[in-house]
């Protein structure tokens, strides 16, 4: 389920509403009755997704998981989460950033996990398209020496730059503290 496919079937969804509740809608000009359905649209998947994000912490909750971040959480010994989140509108796929590794876990009902340890992270970026940029979403792109998995693109994060500084602050750390260093080639 992306973003845009399900914007794009909630705006049909309350166009179809519109037409078929027999509203008097002929005193409002094209332009502003479009940026009311588009207005509507967007507060609909804002609240989907918070919604989403409430049945999350509940569960988390019933689980006694505690994601608490402490300032020297990077020169402890145990590993401890930095960040974690899960794309836009997307109840089957968890991110999780510690300061030793990035886990993706995918499913509902069965679970696969996918990690990448730092210090195996050559480089990191973060895109954003003009509509992820209204709705403050991104992908990071990660390159790693992981052969199983090289390429790693976290979808439709919330805040993007921020989730980019950490890792990218999390994996310079984890270099230091492990001695590693890369050479690019020319």
């Amino acid at each position: 389920m992306t973003p845009i496919g399900t914007q794009a079937r909630i705006k049909s969804r309350i166009w179809q509403a519109v037409a078929q509740a027999d509203l008097d809608v002929s005193a409002l000009d094209k332009d502003t009755l479009e940026a009311l359905v588009e207005l509507t649209t967007e507060a609909a998947m804002l609240e989907m997704d918070a919604e989403i994000d409430k049945s999350l912490v509940e569960e988390q909750e019933l689980a006694g998981k505690d994601t608490a971040v402490t300032p020297d959480i990077l020169n402890d010994d145990k590993e401890d989460v930095l960040w974690e989140g899960r794309p836009f509108l997307s109840m089957v796929t968890h991110y999780l950033i510690t300061d030793e590794r990035v886990r993706i876990t995918e499913g509902m009902f069965g679970k696969s996990r996918e990690n990448v340890e730092l210090v195996r992270i050559q480089d990191v970026d973060y895109a954003q398209t003009f509509s992820e940029r209204l709705f403050k979403l991104g992908d990071i792109t990660i390159r790693s020496h992981d052969s199983s998995h090289a390429i790693i693109t976290l979808n439709n994060i919330r805040d993007p730059e921020a989730v980019y500084e950490i890792l990218r602050r999390a994996v310079l750390s984890a270099r230091k503290k492990h001695g590693f260093t890369y050479r690019e080639e020319m």
